[in-house]
């Protein structure tokens, strides 16, 4: 088995082969694969994985956000009727919003979903069935996309073979929740770690290795002892300068003794400090590198030095959020989860309620519900009661009526003097 063979098998589990079900661009050796990657390094030198992309804030916050806000949001199953459609009462719903499987939470379920789909490009969860037979789900088993193969059958279907816990078992695509990301040919996505991440994150890697390493010697250029002209020394006195002044030095860095200099000597920089090299503009760029790469307002992953163009507020800020970053990854979770629990069905659907995510700003809220209830020149389309259950309050009596556009309230009830 020649070396590359070698650190192939034991990278990816093989025998040294590439598998081609899992995507050949990933196993392959060649430019952009995360074996060439793991090889060479990115092109800012850093070799850029999923676990050394999580090491960047910048990767670490994006990431957290997006999976922090869709792990938020509750995700309700509706039955339609007729133009109208009502929350259907099942089992899913606790599958979905509380625990998928006995080892899970949804919440982090959902979480690892986004940190798969941002950093690998997919994520697998495999439909738990009460028997070999039984249409009946019972569960979802979420998988890490390193332990999954794809694979095409003979008829255009797929096939889903899945290493958990050292246990290998194929599964058919009916079985199978596949939640793709950017760049998806039918079998799996691009991995953003390998492509846009690689030297966006590689750069950032590079400049907080460099930051550490330049705070860790006391924030102080690299520098040189200047003699005074005329003065020549041999290479035993050389030696023992260059030793005395290491010793003041450390001693400074310890305990902040001031060094001496004697005989005219002078300190002379060979570099510049910090801020000249630009080392700081260099991570904030980074940042804002990343959060474009994720499609996240740097606003919102703590960089706050610039101004965004989402508008003012948290409700405007949300709105932005959910409207260009997280529906983009909703739609894509919403229509596998339909396919796949609810095949062709014109009955049953679910659905994310992004409602949840204006539960934060009471003002915000309040207008948006009192918008919602209607009134003088403006239509509702909620009723009390629907607004009362989704603050978990109990159904008031005459709280199921709509007000229609240009209808006035009623004037409250005057008592007797």
């Amino acid at each position: 088995m020649s070396i590359l063979s070698d650190l192939t098998a034991k990278l990816f589990g093989g025998k040294g082969t590439a598998t081609p079900t899992n995507q050949m661009i990933m196993s392959g050796g060649v430019a952009g694969s995360e074996l060439y990657t793991l090889l060479t390094g990115s092109s800012s030198g850093s070799v850029v994985t999923e676990r050394t992309a999580m090491m960047t804030s910048a990767v670490y916050a994006s990431v957290g956000l997006i999976g922090g806000a869709i792990a938020s949001l509750p995700f309700h199953i509706y039955k339609r009727s007729g133009d109208t459609r009502e929350r259907y009462d099942t089992d899913l719903w606790w599958l979905f919003n509380e625990s998928p499987t006995p080892a899970w939470t949804s919440a982090g379920a959902w979480q690892h979903t986004m940190q798969s789909i941002l950093l690998k490009g997919d994520s697998f969860w495999t439909i738990e069935r009460a028997s070999a037979y039984s249409p009946q789900i019972i569960g979802f088993t979420p998988h890490h996309p390193d332990n999954v193969v794809v694979t095409r059958n003979d008829n255009g279907t797929n096939a889903y073979q899945v290493t958990y816990f050292g246990v290998v078992k194929t599964y058919h695509q009916d079985d199978v929740l596949h939640f793709t990301g950017l760049g998806f040919n039918g079998l799996r996505s691009m991995t953003p770690i390998s492509y846009a991440l690689a030297t966006a994150a590689g750069t950032s890697l590079s400049a907080d290795e460099y930051a550490g390493q330049f705070f860790k010697g006391g924030a102080r250029p690299d520098h040189a002892l200047e003699v005074p002209a005329g003065v020549n020394l041999n290479p035993e006195q050389r030696e023992l300068l260059r030793s005395s002044w290491g010793k003041q030095r450390d001693n400074f860095n310890n305990s902040g003794s001031t060094p001496v200099l004697t005989g005219g000597m002078k300190v002379v920089p060979l570099t510049l400090n910090a801020q000249d090299s630009q080392l700081l503009e260099t991570r904030q760029f980074g940042v804002e590198e990343i959060a474009r790469i994720f499609g996240v307002p740097p606003h919102m992953i703590g960089k706050t030095d610039a101004s965004t163009s989402w508008g003012s507020g948290i409700e405007q800020m949300s709105i932005g959020f959910v409207r260009y970053t997280l529906r983009r990854h909703l739609d894509v979770i919403q229509q596998e989860i339909n396919r796949k629990i609810y095949p062709k069905s014109r009955l049953f659907f679910g659905e994310f309620s992004v409602d949840a995510l204006m539960d934060g700003d009471s003002k915000a809220q309040a207008e948006y519900f009192s918008k919602a209830l209607g009134g003088p020149g403006t239509q509702g389309w909620m009723t009390i009661n629907e607004i009362r259950k989704l603050k978990n309050m109990k159904p008031v009596a005459d709280g199921d009526q709509i007000i229609k556009a240009g209808a006035a309230q009623a004037a409250p009830a005057q008592g007797n003097p």
